[in-house]
């Protein structure tokens, strides 16, 4: 990365991750370019959870008001027992902890906003622009090849094309990612439809020895709820291309969130008495394995969001994890001409993020645990983290713009 050469920057990707990068780079007056494979617009997922470290960003970008409107907020998620008896709280937000409530939303709602942003700053977005390979990597730039046929010049390339990322494979050619053994299986079904007891607090998760059953809120008015638990896949069951026969088999998961409903409330059971198919998903967890580093050797090629280090998403905490990626880059760039050493200046980026990372990934073991039957729990060292509270102003109240402005005066 040379300060003097990066008059532009191209993003491969337009997810979240990529388009808040786009945004956050076109606020430190960085022109960006963004290219994506599939056609527009993009549907794809469902609701999202935001928590305070996220909404700093979004709000630093402007779209916090607008975001707010258009999702359910909240502040804690509950955990019970099969009595109804409350057993612990985990913080997701708070006005006067953490400055903003957490925030479940749509993630084409959030998109479509992004891109709304994004227009009218002018910045373009591709779309049926397929990433093919990086052509040459040097240290005035980066060429890469799109598929059809087109060659790009950029003086920053970034890889935020997900787990499965086609960018990475120009820093790890032979990198797999690896499945942790468990999925997620959740559906969307009315509210009303459980028939909840009168001042019953959602989003809440349902502790029992046959694992645990999850019900948040969804929607403005809180209208629909996701629910979901979690299975383990036994290695027998994960044969070559398993995961796409898993995912498309809608039946098995709606047996799957079906099974074992005796052992719950009686509004658990009415919740999963009616599923639509096409209101199902499955989720096999996937991580990346721990990377080295996040950019090519020039530091003109950087993977950042899942490309670089997909989190399950037990602790709801995979999106709000590659905002803070990209928010903090674009500070880091946006001081270019203050920076004496770039390359110090993405290790930096890199090692800061990364222990937040690895921060998240304990809280979600410690989530996991909870989760799971308890025949299927992980002993050993792992064992005790069901016990520990949840501790979470390290993760919510982050000030990252004087973390970065203050390493910038430091590294100067």
């Amino acid at each position: 990365m040379s300060k003097s050469a990066i008059d532009n920057v191209s993003v491969v990707g337009a997810g979240l991750a990529g388009l808040t990068l786009a945004l956050a780079l076109h606020q430190q007056s960085i022109p960006v370019t963004v290219y994506e494979s599939r056609p527009a617009p993009l549907n794809i997922g469902g609701a999202v959870m935001l928590s305070p470290n996220a909404l700093k960003v979004l709000d630093a970008l402007g779209l916090y008001t607008m975001v707010k409107a258009k999702g359910y907020n909240f502040d804690s998620l509950e955990y019970r027992d099969l009595d109804g008896n409350l057993t612990e709280v985990q913080d997701f937000g708070g006005v006067e902890e953490y400055g903003y409530q957490g925030l479940r939303i749509y993630r084409y709602v959030l998109i479509d906003e992004l891109v709304a942003a994004l227009a009218a700053a002018g910045v373009a977005v591709e779309y049926g622009a397929k990433f093919s390979h990086v052509e040459t990597d040097t240290p005035q730039g980066v060429s890469f090849a799109l598929t059809d046929g087109r060659s790009i010049q950029t003086s920053l390339l970034v890889g935020a094309d997900g787990i499965h990322s086609t960018v990475r494979r120009h820093l790890y050619p032979d990198l797999e990612t690896t499945f942790v053994g468990m999925a997620g299986i959740t559906a969307s079904v009315p509210t009303a439809q459980l028939q909840l007891p009168e001042g019953y607090h959602i989003p809440v998760t349902i502790v029992s020895p046959q694992g645990a059953f999850v019900i948040a809120p969804q929607q403005v008015d809180g209208s629909e709820v996701l629910i979901g638990k979690q299975m383990r896949l036994a290695p027998a069951e994960r044969q070559p291309g398993w995961d796409r026969a898993f995912v498309a088999d809608k039946q098995s998961a709606i047996a799957f969130l079906q099974s074992g409903n005796e052992h719950f409330p009686e509004f658990v059971r009415r919740a999963v008495s009616r599923i639509e198919p096409d209101k199902v998903n499955k989720w096999p967890f996937f991580v990346v394995p721990r990377l080295e580093r996040w950019t090519s050797a020039t530091g003109n090629v950087v993977i950042l969001g899942d490309a670089a280090h997909a989190i399950p998403p037990s602790a709801g905490q995979g999106i709000n994890q590659a905002f803070e990626d990209v928010y903090i880059l674009a500070l880091i760039l946006g001081q270019r001409d203050r920076i004496g050493d770039e390359a110090e200046a993405l290790r930096f980026w890199q090692t800061y993020r990364q222990a937040r990372v690895d921060k998240v990934l304990e809280l979600n073991k410690q989530i996991d645990q909870r989760r799971m039957p308890s025949t299927d729990a992980v002993v050993g060292e792992d064992s005790g983290l069901a016990k520990q509270s949840f501790e979470l102003g390290w993760l919510y109240n982050p000030d990252f713009k004087k973390d970065v402005m203050d390493w910038v005066a430091k590294s100067a």
